[in-house]
């Protein structure tokens, strides 16, 4: 018998802009381009993207919280995103709390993370370490960061204040990621986006399926499902749900958390249809799984604070 989930849901990884600030270099590139990205054009999310907006998506998923992930705000402006969350209207749960932007390597980098982890909104940092030899494909300025002494330094730090690290990279970085993860125990990353399949070859899908089954055994990882169909545009229940089934083989519901990445992932779906597909991939688990996937696991890692009565 499968029962599908209809409790109360934590979105963990989402994105809110002002198009107006000036402060996404990438989103205004593409607008003043039509930049094509790894997941194609942006032109549809390129508008203001707020909280009411994310509301009117999401409006028939019961999402009681969400984590609010840095949106590429410009380096020439730090903390500036964080203090812009703090302003709006945070009342419905949206962007309850906050994974920031600072680059680890950067000069001012411990300085800066003293000043996110000092906002009780903020429990993590995201710094891209996605890198690609075709710059379109690029996230990162440059390729091996996870193994440079001076990031690392940044991530000692990131560390000892207690944050997170939500780790966005490709299936060719596993290796060097596996490596940091061991090198650094007592800090808790978190995969973003299933680990980024995005060369669907059959050898960049062996790829990816290896070095997934390998993060999936270190302790402090976490794995966001998120935004699957960026790399498979073309998608399918069927074959969202393949990958679905090897995310969850390699860390498990308790180690796994679903996210909409919207408005994102609204290139290639509807939040609905994103959920959909969730619900329908997780139907088989027992309903304490189904629990984690959808609000457990988020509410333990990013320290959300919702109580059992939300349960």
């Amino acid at each position: 018998m499968t029962l599908r989930y209809g409790g109360p849901v934590i979105d963990p990884h989402h994105h809110l802009w002002d198009l107006s600030l000036n402060r996404h270099p990438w989103l205004e590139k593409a607008r003043g381009e039509g930049t094509e990205m790894v997941f194609g054009s942006l032109a549809q999310i390129l508008r203001d993207y707020g909280i009411e907006d994310y509301l009117a998506d999401a409006a028939h998923q019961n999402v009681v919280a969400t984590v609010h992930v840095e949106a590429g705000w410009s380096d020439a402006h730090p903390l500036e995103e964080s203090r812009w969350l703090d302003g709006l209207d945070r009342t419905s749960g949206v962007a309850r709390r906050y994974i920031a932007r600072v680059p680890l390597d950067s000069p001012d980098a411990l300085r800066l993370l003293e000043a996110e982890a000092a906002n009780p909104n903020v429990v993590g940092i995201r710094d891209i370490v996605s890198w690609h030899p075709e710059p379109a494909k690029s996230f990162a300025p440059r390729p091996h960061r996870m193994a440079d002494p001076v990031w690392r330094a940044g991530l000692t730090h990131l560390s000892r204040l207690g944050l997170v690290f939500d780790l966005m990279l490709y299936p060719w970085q596993m290796e060097e990621a596996l490596h940091l993860m061991r090198s650094f125990p007592d800090t808790l990353f978190v995969l973003n986006h299933g680990g980024s399949p995005a060369d669907r070859s059959e050898e960049g899908m062996a790829l990816w399926r290896k070095g997934l089954r390998a993060l999936g055994g270190e302790p402090n990882a976490r794995l966001k499902i998120s935004d699957l169909v960026a790399y498979d545009n073309d998608w399918t229940p069927e074959s969202l749900g393949a990958v679905i089934d090897h995310c969850l083989d390699c860390f498990g519901p308790s180690r796994s958390m679903f996210a909409s990445d919207f408005p994102v992932a609204g290139l290639h779906a509807s939040f609905d249809a994103v959920y959909d597909v969730f619900r329908n991939a997780a139907a088989c688990l027992s309903l304490d799984e189904q629990r984690a996937l959808f609000f457990t696991t988020a509410n333990e890692t990013y320290r959300l604070g919702m109580g059992e009565h939300h349960v």
